[in-house]
């Protein structure tokens, strides 16, 4: 479907489920990396400091700042640039930071991927954004 805004096409579902992918990947590595991190700077500590909901809230914190840094910047994460996409908002224009806000927060709703099963999703309803191919 056809931006009206610039002439450029909606991001189909299934472009949007590999960058999907392709973002948990990333995050994982993210996780990764600052776990060594965390273990090179307070040692053995550092285990002991992620267990039950310290260990959630690592996650949820790096899982949140991932999306919000990448979309905040650039409008788009890792996996949209291997993919050739960006976020907009409605009228085809870069989003605002409060956007992306809302964007991010919208993601961290329990079961919201499962509403791309409808026309569209629920962190782009509630961010009145988009998600356009860049080619």
């Amino acid at each position: 479907m056809p931006d009206a805004a610039e002439g450029r096409p909606q991001a189909g579902k299934g472009r949007r489920f590999v960058t999907l992918l392709i973002d948990c990947v990333g995050y994982y590595i993210l996780a990764l990396v600052a776990g060594i991190v965390m273990s090179i700077l307070l040692g053995s500590s550092a285990l002991l400091m992620l267990k039950g909901a310290n260990a959630y809230l690592f996650g949820f914190v790096l899982y949140f700042g991932y999306h919000l840094f990448f979309e905040g910047i650039l409008a788009r994460t890792p996996g949209r640039l291997v993919l050739g996409t960006v976020v907009t908002d409605l009228k085809g224009q870069p989003p605002t930071f409060v956007a992306i806000l809302k964007r991010t927060l919208a993601r961290c709703v329990p079961f919201e991927p499962f509403t791309f099963f409808g026309a569209t999703g629920f962190h782009d309803k509630a961010s009145r954004t988009r998600v356009v191919c860049t080619r």
